[in-house]
């Protein structure tokens, strides 16, 4: 779709996977260009989950479970850090910039590895392709999720032809992040959310696929 949207609309962010939302949340549109999309991510945005996604990874289940099997979703209200989403066309991972609500202090930069975002009836649609890399403020960085990585392709969620993406991807913000480029020198750093904007609900069209 070649919908676009006005800065303070809320979109439904949606992790979509086998033609079924895997996740929903409100998100707040910041910025919207050709070039990049920004979207916000507020304390107080109720959105929906997998069953147990609330309780943390030790409860076992991950999306490979559930590859021929249906899921449940669980309400979800996002707190204590805020974020901001920058996202590229045709990129194979998302920057997020984490903030802590109560202090304002910048977290991290995580940098989610997914399918490029598309454009929805009601928002945004990515796969997350389980992968994630931490950076600190100081540029310090870990790997995160790689045995779950590493799963996802053994069960057949990831194919060949993602993992070659998702390679480039990584050498791609490895060098971005040694030349401390785009997005580790954005002014996106410096955002505050407009204090006008409610923590914002899902569009009543979130389920449908």
């Amino acid at each position: 779709m070649s919908k676009s949207w006005r800065t303070g609309e809320v979109v439904a962010w949606r992790g979509i996977y086998n033609q079924r939302v895997w996740h929903a949340l409100p998100m707040l549109v910041v910025k919207d260009s050709p070039e990049q999309l920004v979207l916000a991510l507020l304390p107080g945005a109720e959105g929906f989950v997998p069953e147990g996604y609330s309780e943390g990874k030790q409860n076992g289940k991950r999306r490979w479970d559930f590859k021929d099997r249906p899921w449940k979703l669980d309400k979800h209200i996002w707190h204590t850090t805020r974020t901001l989403h920058l996202l590229e066309p045709q990129k194979y991972y998302a920057t997020v910039y984490f903030w802590d609500q109560g202090s304002n202090a910048f977290l991290c930069y995580y940098i989610n590895f997914q399918l490029p975002f598309q454009r929805s009836h009601c928002g945004v649609d990515a796969l997350d392709l389980e992968l994630d890399l931490v950076v600190r403020p100081d540029f310090s960085y870990e790997w995160k999720d790689v045995d779950d990585y590493q799963k996802a392709i053994e069960g057949g969620i990831i194919s060949s032809e993602w993992m070659l993406e998702v390679e480039a991807a990584k050498s791609e913000v490895l060098e971005r992040l040694d030349q401390r480029q785009y997005p580790f020198n954005s002014p996106w750093l410096d955002w505050c959310p407009d204090p006008g904007w409610p923590a914002p609900k899902l569009p009543p069209d979130w389920d449908t696929v």
